[in-house]
């Protein structure tokens, strides 16, 4: 799990959110979602702001789909 800073076209920095893997098997809140990385809107410490979106196969194109999102 890691987290980052939404960056817009102009490089500024705004909002956060939380890359992670799910391995759809160790019975967290996603285990009806197929393996992978995920990323959804989130502040360290809080809940997140809406779905996860995914699964990508690595980190970095997590990261890339939250940043052209």
């Amino acid at each position: 799990m890691s987290y980052h800073r939404f960056k817009d076209v102009d490089g500024e920095e705004h909002g956060s959110f939380e890359i992670f893997y799910n391995d759809g098997e160790d019975g967290l809140q996603l285990d009806m979602h197929p393996a992978g990385y995920y990323w959804w809107a989130c502040f360290p410490g809080c809940m997140p702001d809406g779905d996860p979106m995914g699964p990508f196969e690595t980190e970095d194109e997590a990261i890339d789909n939250a940043n052209d999102f």
